[in-house]
């Protein structure tokens, strides 16, 4: 009996070792005529015996099922996360054929992606870009434009994973480009460098060199500070911040993203404290100097405010919010002369003193009309924002006819100018 049991046994693991070859050979055959449903189905059917497969045979199992799920591109980007997973596993076997599987993989993945972004659907293709690195785990570049076309729409919480892995990951993008130039265009040109040595020793290149890209770190920490920003996270802003400027102190984009943050809380004295540091970087910046007139402005400081607007105009004559808030500078000093007026008493002393506040008041006025008027004369398509205020004050100096002139232009403005 005991021989008939043993006899018994051997024959049932002998069918159980021939079922497992079958469906791997079946997914062989099935993959090699690019039939992949077949492939999964015969995967699928093995799976359920791997419990008993050597190591021989689950290598084999891991690196045919993530052909199977590959599909030569045809799988989804759920099919090729398993796919990776898979050739993971096998262990001890298919080295060569699993590297060049994931480089034809890693290809395809970036085609795809490639594809997406030409067609602008960003989400896709850094989803894609994302992939093209996962599969090799070995150039980085694409882990960076994934973050970045991540960004473009809006996917911040992804794209700030992504950012943090390359930090830690220690990039900075740095290449070595070797470049010569066309002497038939006579144009500088980047190329590999067989390519770049063959063309100069073919003479149709000339002054051959090599050089270092920039450093795309200081992008990355200023882009980690941005979402952090952008999530109202204040705090890690701040110290993503100071990572970026330690990286590029001279950024004045990074100075005013720093200032921005500290508007945010409130923290006015440190905003116009950077702001005017960024200035003092980039003179000639009309949006430093406006940002600075609305802190005077807000301030009390109407004279400094006004010289920043003076000074925003003279850079940029189009700045429709400096104007605006130039002429609302002189109304609000009108106002205050208004409120002077309002407290005098009704001696002849007092009727003098009125009238001369009067006139004040009136020109202060006229300023602000001045300013919106120069503004139009070499901006003809000013907005309405610019007619109503105007209006508005031709209104206050009891001058109708202009009003109405006005607001006849405000009128005829096509709607949502």
């Amino acid at each position: 009996m005991k021989k008939q049991l043993i006899i018994a046994l051997a024959f049932s693991i002998s069918a159980f070792s021939f079922a497992q070859k079958k469906e791997l050979k079946t997914a062989e055959k099935a993959i090699k005529n690019n039939n992949y449903a077949e492939a999964k189905a015969a995967i699928n059917q093995a799976e359920g015996l791997m419990s008993a497969m050597d190591a021989k045979l689950k290598a084999k199992f891991y690196y045919l099922k993530g052909q199977a799920l590959y599909a030569n591109g045809k799988g989804s980007i759920a099919d090729i996360d398993l796919a990776i997973e898979s050739l993971g596993n096998v262990e001890g076997a298919y080295g060569s054929e699993i590297k060049q599987l994931k480089q034809t993989m890693s290809n395809g993945v970036l085609t795809t992606g490639n594809t997406a972004y030409e067609k602008k659907d960003y989400s896709k293709a850094s989803k894609y870009f994302e992939k093209a690195y996962r599969i090799t785990e070995v150039d980085t570049l694409f882990l960076y434009y994934a973050a970045s076309t991540a960004v473009s729409v809006k996917e911040y919480d992804r794209a700030l994973g992504l950012y943090e892995e390359l930090k830690n990951l220690g990039y900075t993008g740095i290449d070595k480009q070797y470049f010569a130039t066309d002497k038939e265009s006579g144009k500088e040109v980047v190329l590999d460098k067989g390519t770049r040595d063959l063309y100069v020793k073919a003479g149709s290149h000339i002054k051959p060199g090599e050089r270092l890209t920039e450093s795309k770190k200081p992008e990355i920490v200023k882009n980690v500070a941005l979402i952090y920003i952008s999530n109202g996270d204040n705090e890690k802003a701040l110290d993503a911040i100071k990572d970026a400027r330690a990286e590029n102190p001279e950024n004045v984009d990074l100075i005013v993203n720093e200032a921005n943050i500290y508007l945010q809380l409130d923290d006015k004295d440190k905003f116009k404290a950077l702001i005017e540091e960024a200035l003092a970087k980039d003179p000639e910046n009309a949006v430093l100097h406006y940002n600075v007139g609305v802190v005077n402005m807000n301030n009390g400081d109407m004279d400094k405010a006004q010289a920043s607007y003076e000074k925003v105009l003279a850079l940029d004559p189009s700045f429709t919010n400096a104007a605006l808030n130039l002429s609302n500078l002189f109304i609000e000093k009108g106002n205050v002369v208004i409120e002077d007026m309002g407290k005098l008493g009704m001696s002849k002393s007092d009727d003098i003193k009125y009238k001369k506040l009067k006139v004040e008041k009136n020109a202060l006025f006229q300023n602000g009309a001045d300013v919106l008027i120069n503004f139009m004369a070499k901006n003809t398509d000013a907005n309405s924002n610019i007619l109503l205020q105007l209006k508005n004050i031709y209104n206050a100096l009891g001058d109708t006819e202009k009003a109405k002139e006005i607001g006849a232009k405000l009128d005829a403005m096509p709607e949502g100018k």
